[in-house]
């Protein structure tokens, strides 16, 4: 039967949040915590604590002591971070390693000072090792060394969710975490050379076709696979598994599909309604060869993604042309 006890903690089962509780989504306006936010509304709840980065610099531990002493909320989704592609993550690794460690850090400490009821940590896809088995399990995490154009990102993301694992059992509280693939949709960044992806293909092929370009050029070889989550559909697990989770060990969510970058670009290009060439440029690096999670943990709880890729993307091309590219 021991088998069966170390089953426990990934289905025990938590409790529905009131929905007038006082929950706070660090990192309100990025893609992931405008998506959360999105996500308690439409679910009726009433007391959503925002803080933009003006008013509250989660770097500096005595401002975020002072704003938990505060506030006192009672939930907290765990989603603020700096973040980028390829280009980004290569060029700006101290500031990846340092921004997210230290929010990290001071959030889930302040979180368990002051008695917050339950937390979830974001992680991201991007802390498994760079060649483990496909599709990847979690525990596959720390098995094998990590992609090294994103690692300094990585190593501050396995750093929070092992700091949840530890404060959960020493001190008993309610954290939890989850790792996300790939993400894209409404809010994203699109940022010509910080962005991921998704964002900076649609910006590429929207402006070559309202400027006539004869062609966009794509990072890379364009051989790499990733899977793609809607990041609504990331919102809907988070509170999923915030009343639905509280086990010690971290949840994988994704789609389990998966697309070549240059698939994916061509689906882009079509969706768009561009009509030149890609053209990839082999000197810059490709990154991790293939990406996919396995997510029969959450699928077993009772989860799944609700969101195709198709039609993420016409969403998130629409999104991009009314509020950023105007």
């Amino acid at each position: 039967m021991r088998w069966l006890f170390l089953l426990l903690p990934l289905f025990l089962s938590a409790a529905p949040i009131p929905r007038d509780a006082k929950i706070y989504v660090a990192g309100h306006r990025g893609l992931v915590g405008s998506a959360i936010c999105r996500k308690l509304e439409q679910e009726g709840f009433t007391h959503i604590i925002r803080y933009s980065s003006k008013d509250l610099d989660l770097r500096d531990q005595s401002a975020v002591n002072a704003f938990f002493e505060s506030e006192r909320p009672e939930y907290v989704f765990l989603g603020a971070a700096k973040v980028g592609g390829i280009f980004a993550n290569y060029t700006y690794p101290a500031e990846f390693i340092y921004d997210n460690i230290t929010i990290g850090t001071n959030i889930i400490h302040a979180a368990y000072k002051t008695g917050v009821k339950k937390l979830l940590f974001l992680g991201s896809a991007c802390i498994y090792p760079r060649d483990c088995p496909q599709p990847i399990k979690e525990e596959y995490l720390l098995t094998g060394l990590l992609e090294k154009t994103n690692d300094a990102y990585a190593l501050a993301k396995i750093a929070g969710l092992e700091m949840c694992r530890h404060y959960k059992r020493q001190y008993g509280v309610n954290f939890i975490s989850c790792m996300p693939t790939n993400l894209f949709g409404v809010g994203d960044n699109f940022h010509p050379e910080n962005s991921h992806a998704l964002p900076a293909l649609i910006r590429k092929c929207v402006e070559a076709k309202e400027k006539n370009l004869p062609y966009i050029t794509l990072w890379g070889t364009g051989k790499p696979t990733r899977e793609f989550l809607f990041v609504d559909d990331l919102a809907d697990a988070c509170l999923f598994l915030m009343e639905n989770y509280d086990g010690e060990e971290t949840i994988n969510v994704g789609t389990e599909s998966d697309i070549s970058i240059a698939e994916v670009a061509s689906l882009i290009k079509s969706l768009v309604g561009y009509e030149g060439e890609i053209r990839c440029d082999t000197s810059r690096p490709d990154g991790m060869p293939k990406r996919l999670l396995d997510i029969s943990k959450i699928r077993n709880l009772g989860w799944q993604p609700n969101t195709d890729l198709k039609e993420g993307l016409k969403t998130t091309i629409d999104w991009y042309r009314a509020n950023v590219n105007k």
